[in-house]
């Protein structure tokens, strides 16, 4: 079936979907309209920006000025900095260094004196026979040194030669034990003697004994005589010790494994009863070395290791040493030495493992030789006797010890030691001069 389609058909739909036609004044408005709308708006935007942007710029010389301030600080806080450091006095940040330097070094050497105290209380609660008859439970009496005397009971004269010399004492006792007066009068001077000696100790912490043990015997007539004397003098340090030549190591060793047990003092020393001391100027050499909490002073020496018996001084163990003509280690001479407290409660509390060789100064010497132990070499305390010693005295050097190193300690020192005390001794009053 065919249908016919009229030509006309397409403009007449088209017509029906246009619409009505807009008058041109209707456009004109508009477009107006539209203008001052946009022209509004762009205004109020720009108003608006501007007043931001006027605010902003208000604020830049305020955030410009803060700025300068803070870089003006800056640069004199870095000036005042570069002023102290290049224009600063010298004294001054050494100063401040020295100081700091020391605090460090004192409270290290607390710390460690704490650590050693602990140590040496554990070990004597564990065994207490070790530190000797009279180590017991209670408070250490402080001191800046102890001093022990090694003496015999053989060497009474020696001690006597001692007391009337360094050994501080009583002018009139010194007087009465001359010409030999009245008991009495004797006894009473000897106790002014013994009030010196605790005076001694009460104002500048300067301990002094006559270190010994007791004979083969207990309670024989050797020990009866030295009980005797301690009654008389009280000026003993008595070790739980047989005395004997050959076990000066043991009696070193429990020397001052007692000698901690009874006094907290800074050092510990030990001096032959034949050597002439100078107390004042050993408490001034020691005090140089007070924040040093391991130091060894001595005059330090390298022997050689003898290996022929019979001969002074052999060494049985010398094979220890390397091969024949080697010398120790070295070490400080056996007349005098001094530790300071750490090493004393070292050896205290490994007491029982410490070996001992045949002579008591390279004994030492050994149980320090592996620790962290600084060894001053104090060649004052081994001058020679008169004229040495009265020499270096004349020139303002007074001597620490002085003794002959031909018989390891003052020649005939019974004789003689009143001579040396006279021509090398410090003074009687040094000591109590020196401010600790």
């Amino acid at each position: 079936m065919c249908v016919m389609v009229s030509p006309m058909q397409p403009d007449i739909e088209s017509k029906k979907m246009r619409g009505k036609a807009v008058p041109g004044k209707a456009i004109v408005l508009l477009c107006i309209a539209s203008f001052l709308a946009g022209t509004l708006f762009t205004s109020q935007t720009w108003s608006r920006h501007k007043s931001e942007v006027k605010e902003q710029v208000a604020l830049i010389p305020a955030h410009v000025k803060t700025k300068k301030l803070q870089a003006t600080a800056m640069a004199k806080n870095v000036d005042h900095n570069k002023r102290i450091l290049v224009e600063g006095k010298p004294g001054d940040i050494m100063g401040e260094v020295a100081k700091t330097h020391q605090a460090i070094q004192s409270l290290d050497k607390k710390i460690s004196a704490l650590e050693m105290e602990l140590a040496v209380a554990r070990t004597n609660q564990a065994d207490p026979k070790i530190t000797g008859e009279k180590a017991s439970n209670h408070t250490l009496q402080k001191a800046f040194v102890v001093i022990g005397i090694n003496t015999a009971f053989s060497s009474r004269r020696r001690r006597e030669s001692v007391r009337e010399t360094w050994m501080p004492q009583g002018e009139k006792f010194k007087c009465v034990r001359t010409i030999i007066v009245l008991y009495n009068y004797l006894i009473s001077l000897v106790h002014d003697a013994g009030e010196k000696l605790k005076k001694l100790e009460q104002e500048k912490g300067i301990v002094i004994r006559f270190v010994i043990g007791h004979s083969a015997t207990p309670g024989g007539v050797l020990d009866k005589t030295i009980d005797a004397e301690e009654a008389e003098y009280d000026d003993f340090l008595r070790l739980n010790h047989v005395e004997g030549y050959h076990e000066l190591s043991t009696k070193t060793r429990l020397y001052f494994s007692t000698a901690v047990s009874l006094w907290n003092a800074e050092f510990y020393m030990k001096i032959d009863d034949d050597v002439h001391l100078n107390l004042g100027t050993l408490v001034t050499s020691l005090a140089r070395y007070r924040s040093k909490p391991r130091i060894y002073i001595g005059c330090m020496k390298s022997g050689p290791v003898l290996s022929q018996k019979g001969v002074k001084y052999h060494e049985p163990e010398h094979w220890k040493f390397g091969e024949e003509g080697n010398k120790y280690f070295r070490h400080a001479t056996g007349q005098i030495y001094a530790i300071s407290r750490d090493l004393a409660s070292y050896i205290s509390i490994n007491a029982p493992i410490l070996h001992r060789y045949a002579n008591e100064d390279v004994s030492l010497g050994a149980w320090l030789f592996g620790l962290e132990v600084e060894h001053v070499d104090d060649r004052s305390m081994c001058c020679g006797t008169p004229p040495d010693c009265e020499w270096k005295s004349q020139a303002g050097n007074v001597c620490v010890a002085s003794f002959d190193w031909s018989c390891s300690g003052i020649c005939k020192s019974v004789e003689r030691m009143k001579d040396v005390h006279d021509s090398c001794g410090e003074g009687d009053a040094a000591v109590w001069n020196v401010d600790l």
